[in-house]
């Protein structure tokens, strides 16, 4: 992608009967429900459409798996981190040199992942590919992609910078290694020092 190339945020809801708008609503209030009373473990689609009062089928039809019902969950939280890098002041947005810009996303990315570390890991955790399936990866490998410039591994490289978010890794290193926040993003920086040296960003 060149840079300067527009992007759009996803993950925008499209306009939905009354009807469907409420049963949305009152699914992903009872998901959200059971995650604060019993953890991730509780949140199955067999529970949520009976704390819900809906057939389990009204709960496939509308977000297909566990996956797609977390991410839904996360949705308001994820459009304003989107609208941020993308249209937002800089440096997250437009105006600022790409390498400020992609130090400010990242770390954006750590504060995000942090926040929502074990929804994003229930999201992550249903089939092989459920983290890469979602637009909103795809969002962040083209932004990346712009930041870092035209060149034949630039897609390899944005991939790069955003396997630290898997959110299993991010748990594991803030949880069990007890990396602090603050170590995470110097990790970052790390990362884009040596692609400044590399690229010229």
């Amino acid at each position: 992608m060149r840079r300067g190339t527009e992007m759009h945020v996803v993950g925008n809801p499209p306009a939905e009967r009354a009807d469907a708008a409420a049963n949305r609503r009152r699914i992903l209030r009872a998901a959200a429900d059971l995650l604060a009373s019993g953890g991730p473990e509780a949140v199955t689609m067999d529970e949520v459409a009976r704390a819900a009062g809906v057939g389990v089928g009204t709960v496939y039809r509308r977000f297909g798996d566990r996956a797609r019902l977390v991410h839904a969950l996360i949705d308001d939280l994820e459009r304003d981190f989107q609208a941020a890098f993308i249209h937002g002041p800089p440096p997250l947005g437009p105006g600022a040199p790409p390498a400020d810009r992609l130090r400010a996303f990242l770390h954006g990315l750590a504060d995000r992942t942090d926040a929502q570390a074990d929804l994003l890991f229930m999201a992550e955790s249903g089939p092989a590919d459920a983290r890469f399936r979602e637009g909103s990866y795809a969002l962040y490998n083209r932004h990346v992609a712009m930041l870092l410039g035209p060149g034949d591994d630039t897609e390899y490289l944005a991939d790069a910078l955003l396997a630290p978010f898997a959110a299993n890794l991010f748990i594991h290193q803030r949880r069990t290694r007890g990396l602090s926040l603050d170590r995470v993003k110097a990790g970052l920086d790390a990362l884009i020092e040596g692609l400044i040296l590399t690229r010229g960003l």
